[in-house]
């Protein structure tokens, strides 16, 4: 085999184009979304609901694609810095600025005039601002500027459920910002656990994270306490009658599985166990959500 034929292909222009979207994330973010969707039907969607729930899933998804490329801009030189995102096309300069606002610009675009045509405008100015809040608040004013930049920027990140409840009810019930509430506290724990075995990323791109401005230990306990604060958010659901038992036994299970992996990790640290304690939090809330949904069509069959 010869040199030349050994180096790989390089990516094409459209896989570059998608990697801006953080795929993995957005992922998270519609399931989350349309979760939410479930939630606020009594029943199984009609014919005319599920036109909407697959409009508001392709127009939630645009929009948070767009977040995500515009995020990939801003921080470009800090993701070169770093080996957890030097791979992005834009830290690499595969694309440039240009390239990637107009990418921005056109699945935003796009993703909006769905939701408002298809859908409805509060869901639309919803998502809007969700984009505004991701893209601009939190990455360019709070995370260069404070170590509790997660948790108050997490509240845009909280939003996908109330996005979801909304593209099908038009309002906001109670209900939607108590699933928002869950996203809210579980994201300080998830985030924190990557940081702690990337700060020394972190710390050379200059930005403040928690395990680099207070410490590992500081923000070890500070995982643990929020997954305590967590499991007794996610019993929220049941306690308000929004769920059954069948969500309370997966929210017990997984969130006592959450403070284990907490307690671990706060009394005997390494980067192995971050590292599954990050893995850990992804699974949570997934399953948690997906304990929603089975909870929200089986438990009426069971009663």
């Amino acid at each position: 085999m010869t040199q030349a034929s050994s180096l790989p292909l390089p990516a094409s222009r459209w896989r570059q184009y998608y990697q801006l979207t953080k795929p993995k994330v957005v992922q998270l973010i519609v399931f989350c979304a349309v979760i939410g969707m479930a939630l606020a039907i009594p029943g199984a969607p009609s014919a005319a609901e599920w036109g909407v729930i697959l409009a508001a899933t392709v127009g939630i998804w645009l929009v948070a694609g767009a977040a995500a490329a515009f995020n990939c801009l801003i921080e470009e030189r800090i993701d070169a810095k770093m080996k957890r995102t030097a791979w992005r096309p834009t830290a690499k300069g595969e694309l440039s600025r240009v390239q990637t606002l107009s990418f921005s610009a056109l699945l935003c675009g796009l993703g909006s005039a769905i939701l408002w045509v298809f859908v409805n405008p509060l869901t639309m100015w919803l998502t809007f601002a969700t984009f505004v809040g991701y893209a601009v608040v939190y990455t360019v004013i709070l995370k260069p500027l404070t170590p509790q930049n997660i948790v108050i920027g997490g509240a845009s990140g909280a939003m996908p459920p109330v996005l979801g409840w909304a593209s099908m009810r038009g309002d906001l019930g109670p209900e939607a910002w108590l699933l928002c509430l869950i996203i809210f506290l579980w994201t300080p724990p998830h985030f924190w656990a990557l940081a702690l075995y990337r700060t020394e990323d972190y710390a050379k791109a200059g930005l403040p994270m928690l395990p680099v401005t207070h410490g590992s230990e500081f923000t070890r306990l500070q995982v643990m306490l929020y997954t305590w604060i967590l499991l007794a958010a996610t019993l929220l659901p049941f306690l308000t009658g929004m769920s059954g038992w069948i969500y309370l036994v997966a929210a017990l299970g997984l969130g006592l599985g959450f403070c284990w992996y907490g307690w671990k990790l706060w009394r005997e640290y390494s980067d192995t166990l971050a590292r599954a304690t990050f893995r850990f939090s992804i699974w949570h809330l997934s399953l948690l959500f997906a304990a929603l949904l089975l909870d929200h069509y089986l438990t009426p069959l069971l009663t």
